[in-house]
């Protein structure tokens, strides 16, 4: 083998020993589990320890055909998936880029990943990858001042600074002007349901014809309010008079007297209809955008929000056509983000000029 095959045969392998790491902070982080502690992997099922004959990416899931080797549960395949991803991209970008600044872009690159995967199964971002990623494209900008295509190290950092901005300031403009615009929707079942109140310190819950909303589904910001228009209701036992009831992350608003969510014992009723709080994404899509100006730019950040936007209306247009307009729950909007920045990374820079001899011809 040539010293350049050697070299992307380890791109790959280094990937995919990655990508088993990445593994774990799909699974742990936003179940607030520490990556330190336990330290080794674990069965997701039985909780036993992989010893790391067990954990060599792709070919132990191979070789155990998806199952734990304990108790002989199957492991979602997309464990096998996200290795063989990670080696795939790293592969790529190490042939695209190579050195100096391949190795910026695979950590980058495994942000992405791992933001997609746990934005896919839970709709959030946590703040390891969100901030933690915008202060490491800054300081890797520094270092690399080629990430913004300059050659000072402080003009970069600047330009890496400027772009995480510019990136989180227009997507929390888009977050505000979506809930003033579609911050409120109602929902009336076709006859009145029953609903109740479960207490829980740490994830309280309404139930309303079967169904559960968790507290943390229903509010996302202290000013929200689910509005309850109910037949009848009563309140720690009290018989609840005006039957248009405000109910806060913290407190129910009833007959103009506020309790505290603490000192709720029992609610109940029956609800005629409710308008519930909603958001036009979520605040981690934009420290995630945040996250992908510093590594790759203000350029970059416009592109994102373009391909993101697009491609997601027409996922969003199939899911409805598919469930014939009765989709529902959170949508995630972080992996078209990541979309848009892969795409931009592959190809973005050829793409506007492409786009831009077509409308303005002669012009490149």
């Amino acid at each position: 083998m040539t010293r350049a095959e050697i070299l992307a045969v380890f791109a790959f392998v280094f990937g995919a020993i990655v990508g088993s790491f990445l593994n774990a902070c799909i699974h742990r982080l936003p179940r607030g589990i520490s990556l330190n502690h336990p330290r080794r992997s674990f069965c997701p099922h039985c909780e036993a320890s992989i010893p790391w004959y067990h954990n060599l990416p792709i070919v132990s899931w191979l070789w155990l055909r998806g199952r734990c080797a304990k108790c002989g549960t199957p492991i979602s395949p997309r464990y096998l998936l996200v290795e063989i991803l990670t080696g795939a991209v790293f592969l790529g970008l190490w042939l695209k880029f190579g050195l100096p600044l391949a190795p910026a872009y695979m950590l980058f690159a495994a942000l992405l990943i791992a933001a997609t995967f746990i934005d896919f199964e839970h709709t959030i971002i946590p703040d390891e990858i969100t901030l933690g990623g915008t202060v490491a494209g800054i300081a890797l900008s520094a270092a690399l001042p080629g990430l913004m295509g300059v050659a000072i190290p402080w003009q970069a950092a600047l330009l890496s600074l400027g772009a995480a901005a510019l990136g989180a300031g227009a997507l929390w403009l888009v977050v505000e002007g979506g809930k003033l615009a579609f911050g409120r929707k109602r929902l009336t079942p076709e006859q009145p349901e029953p609903f109740h109140f479960e207490p829980d310190a740490e994830n309280p819950r309404l139930v309303i014809g079967g169904e559960t909303w968790p507290w943390q589904d229903i509010f996302s910001r202290e000013s929200d309010a689910l509005i309850l228009e109910c037949k009848r209701a009563t309140l720690n036992g009290a018989a609840i008079r005006d039957l248009k009831i405000r109910v806060h992350y913290n407190r129910i608003v009833a007959d103009k007297h506020e309790t505290p969510l603490e000192d709720v014992r029992e609610f109940t009723g029956v609800l005629r209809s409710l308008i519930i709080p909603r958001e036009a994404m979520g605040l981690g899509d934009v420290k995630f955008l945040a996250c992908i100006g510093a590594f790759l730019g203000w350029q970059a950040v416009i592109f994102s929000i373009v391909v993101s936007s697009v491609v997601g209306a027409f996922v969003g247009g199939g899911m409805l056509l598919v469930t014939r307009g009765k989709a529902g729950g959170k949508i995630p909007f972080g992996p078209y983000l990541a979309l848009g920045a892969v795409v931009w990374l592959v190809c973005g820079p050829e793409l506007v000029r492409w786009y831009l001899g077509l409308v303005r011809p002669g012009t490149l």
